[in-house]
């Protein structure tokens, strides 16, 4: 059975493709979720539409992406944290910290999941991290804990 999908569906595809999948999949699964609907003329033309307006937002965030990838290329993050002797954090420093950190400092919304950091930062010193800014585009910055 030809479907239109209404949303992402993992292992299938994303909104708007127009798929074949089984008829027993698309009735009691897809359909009744919200999903899918059934593909016909109308629909596929929706479907189309739906394709082009995701092509565009998917460039238009690329772009975004490419210019906050420009700001932060080689850019230095200072957080200040409670130290002790030899450099050694009391705490330590995470992905959250550093999302905090560049919201505050650079204007920047980075998902914190989407910062590349092994663990957590627990001396003073200076660490390269990545940041995923869009599938396509990531940036590298250097993130310096300072005692505070």
């Amino acid at each position: 059975m030809k479907i239109v999908l209404r949303d992402d569906v993992e292992n299938l595809g994303r909104k708007g493709d127009v798929v074949d999948v089984a008829d027993g999949y698309a009735r009691n699964y897809l359909v009744p979720r919200g999903l899918a609907m059934k593909a016909t003329k109308g629909v596929v033309a929706q479907a189309e539409a739906m394709r082009r307006n995701r092509a565009a937002r998917d460039a238009r965030d690329r772009e975004a992406a490419q210019t906050a990838a420009a700001t932060l290329a080689g850019a230095r993050l200072e957080i200040a944290a409670r130290a002790g002797e030899g450099g050694k954090l009391f705490g330590s420093v995470t992905s959250t910290d550093i999302a905090e950190a560049l919201q505050a400092r650079h204007g920047l919304t980075v998902d914190r999941r989407r910062i590349a950091l092994a663990e957590p930062l627990k001396e003073l010193g200076d660490v390269e991290v990545s940041v995923q800014l869009h599938p396509e585009v990531s940036a590298t910055l250097t993130v310096a804990v300072v005692a505070g």
